[in-house]
């Protein structure tokens, strides 16, 4: 026969509540209640409770928090935390797939030593250089190219002396994200030593987003020279199965649309009048009004009063981009009336809405 339930005695239960409350505050309620302390001095940062948090994540053992807090510090600049930035950094890298999985905290970091105009050339370098190999299903992935990105910046900003060197390096990266890093690092170096290797980036070819900030770095670096490259891929034909041509030649037209160039507006006119492809012709015209350029704009009204429908339809989705601009877009609406097309009408209405 079983044994009646009997109840702990009170004293019993008193001991053991607070055996409990000695415990150690698991680990996810402890990463928990940082997060959320840091949230709270969110908005006054650089307060004594303020610093007081951001040192206490910064000097935690999560990754999450260090990250959090980086971030916070970085938009606020505030640099009495360098050097505890600096130490998190250099705990991060050791075991460092361990204790910064995903490489999070030492990016942030990073870039919060970058926006502070921290001068410290091993570190960067250490970041630049860093690859951080992290299980996946079915293989291994590189967490840190981002990092290596902002670490670029870090050394054009401090002036390092062999920076182009390392974003040379940096430009052949396995990685797409970290070969933007390089491209954008290069254009902000100001420096035309940059322009020959850009242009061997895009000589060789890459992926459209890596093309894209190369050939915008290109167009700030010696926007007169490089103009017959970007018309080259404007005019391209694929010589075999592994270029494709019309996606280079779709980026070139965005890029020139971006430089807000005055040379770049005839170029990409003449362009757009001997393309044939639908798409290639909808994102020429949208290069076209992102050079916001009056002539530009006035060409595009234009189109909208006598073009083909579907040439005066992707010009009013180009110039949708200024429907901030109550008077510009006042001046579409007046265009389509004017045509007097039911069909531009609700074009027109579906992109006022």
């Amino acid at each position: 026969m079983l044994a009646s339930f009997q109840p702990p005695c009170p004293k019993c239960a008193l001991r053991h509540a607070h055996k409990l409350s000695l415990l150690p505050m698991p680990k996810s309620r402890k990463l928990e209640a940082l997060i959320a302390a840091l949230e709270q001095i969110r908005s006054e940062p650089a307060s004594e409770a303020g610093l007081s948090t951001l040192r206490q994540a910064l000097n935690s053992r999560y990754a999450v928090a260090i990250a959090h807090a980086a971030k916070i510090i970085g938009r606020a600049e505030l640099p009495d935390l360098t050097p505890e930035l600096i130490a998190a950094y250099d705990r991060c890298m050791t075991k460092p797939a361990d204790t910064d999985p995903g490489c999070r905290a030492k990016q942030a970091i990073a870039d919060a030593l970058y926006r502070l105009s921290h001068s410290d050339e091993a570190l960067f370098l250490s970041g630049i250089r860093h690859v951080q190999l992290e299980p996946v299903w079915g293989g291994q992935v590189d967490t840190a190219p981002a990092l290596r990105g902002t670490c670029a910046l870090g050394l054009v900003r401090m002036n390092y002396a062999q920076a182009m060197m390392e974003l040379a390096d940096l430009l052949a990266d396995p990685e797409p994200e970290a070969r933007i890093g390089a491209a954008r690092a290069i254009a902000y170096s100001d420096h035309d030593q940059g322009v020959p290797l850009l242009r061997l980036r895009i000589k060789i070819g890459d992926t459209s987003a890596v093309l894209m900030e190369c050939l915008m770095a290109l167009l700030k670096l010696a926007p007169a020279s490089s103009l017959p490259l970007l018309k080259d891929l404007l005019y391209a034909r694929p010589k075999d199965g592994s270029t494709n041509a019309t996606e280079r030649a779709e980026v070139a037209a965005l890029a020139l649309g971006e430089s807000r160039l005055v040379d770049a507006f005839p170029l990409l006119r003449d362009w757009w009048a001997q393309v044939k492809d639908a798409e290639l012709r909808r994102s020429g015209l949208v290069a076209i009004a992102t050079l916001r350029q009056s002539a530009a704009i006035d060409w595009l009204m234009a189109l909208i009063a006598d073009g083909m429908t579907e040439d005066a339809k992707s010009a009013i989705k180009a110039l949708s981009l200024y429907q901030t601009d109550a008077l510009l877009w006042g001046r579409v609406h007046e265009m389509v009336q004017e045509r007097q097309s039911e069909v531009l009408l609700n074009i027109f209405r579906e992109l006022s809405r």
